[in-house]
Protein backbone atom coordinates (compact mmCIF):
# COMPACT_ATOMS: atom_id res chain seq x y z
CA UNK A 1 0.00 0.00 0.00
CA UNK A 2 1.76 3.11 -0.93
CA UNK A 3 0.88 6.51 0.82
CA UNK A 4 -0.39 9.58 -1.02
CA UNK A 5 1.76 12.84 -1.51
CA UNK A 6 1.05 16.08 -0.51
CA UNK A 7 -0.62 18.23 -3.18
CA UNK A 8 2.04 20.36 -3.31
CA UNK A 9 5.45 18.60 -2.32
CA UNK A 10 9.59 19.48 -3.16
CA UNK A 11 11.70 17.40 -4.30
CA UNK A 12 15.79 18.09 -4.70
CA UNK A 13 17.95 16.34 -6.62
CA UNK A 14 21.62 16.15 -5.58
CA UNK A 15 24.00 15.16 -7.92
CA UNK A 16 27.98 14.39 -6.88
CA UNK A 17 28.34 17.55 -6.69
CA UNK A 18 25.93 19.21 -4.46
CA UNK A 19 22.53 20.62 -5.65
CA UNK A 20 21.46 20.23 -9.79
CA UNK A 21 17.48 20.35 -9.30
CA UNK A 22 14.39 20.41 -8.22
CA UNK A 23 10.91 18.93 -9.27
CA UNK A 24 7.85 20.95 -7.38
CA UNK A 25 4.48 19.06 -7.34
CA UNK A 26 1.21 21.31 -8.03
CA UNK A 27 -2.23 21.21 -9.71
CA UNK A 28 -0.32 21.33 -12.73
CA UNK A 29 1.60 18.22 -12.16
CA UNK A 30 5.41 17.63 -11.56
CA UNK A 31 7.66 21.14 -12.19
CA UNK A 32 11.35 20.60 -13.11
CA UNK A 33 13.75 23.44 -12.34
CA UNK A 34 17.36 22.96 -12.93
CA UNK A 35 19.82 24.25 -9.95
CA UNK A 36 20.34 28.06 -11.40
CA UNK A 37 18.21 28.37 -14.11
CA UNK A 38 15.82 31.19 -14.51
CA UNK A 39 13.11 29.46 -15.64
CA UNK A 40 11.79 25.96 -15.20
CA UNK A 41 12.16 23.37 -17.19
CA UNK A 42 9.09 21.62 -17.74
CA UNK A 43 5.87 20.58 -16.17
CA UNK A 44 5.35 16.40 -16.47
CA UNK A 45 2.28 14.30 -15.24
CA UNK A 46 4.07 12.26 -13.15
CA UNK A 47 7.14 11.99 -10.86
CA UNK A 48 9.14 9.24 -13.05
CA UNK A 49 8.96 11.07 -16.10
CA UNK A 50 9.81 14.70 -14.44
CA UNK A 51 13.18 12.41 -12.56
CA UNK A 52 13.99 11.41 -15.93
CA UNK A 53 13.46 15.04 -17.67
CA UNK A 54 15.97 16.17 -14.81
CA UNK A 55 18.31 13.80 -15.44
CA UNK A 56 18.62 14.19 -19.14
CA UNK A 57 19.09 18.14 -18.42
CA UNK A 58 22.15 17.12 -16.64
CA UNK A 59 26.02 17.20 -17.83
CA UNK A 60 25.89 13.90 -20.13
CA UNK A 61 27.28 10.80 -18.40
CA UNK A 62 26.37 12.63 -14.72
CA UNK A 63 24.90 9.39 -12.74
CA UNK A 64 21.45 9.72 -11.04
CA UNK A 65 21.31 12.11 -8.52
CA UNK A 66 18.88 11.03 -5.65
CA UNK A 67 15.95 12.76 -4.50
CA UNK A 68 14.80 14.18 -1.43
CA UNK A 69 11.30 15.44 -0.09
CA UNK A 70 11.79 18.59 1.79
Amino acid sequence: MSTPEAPHALWVAYGESGVVGSIKRDESGYTVTMAGADAVAGTYPSMEVAKNALHARMTPGSSWPQFREH
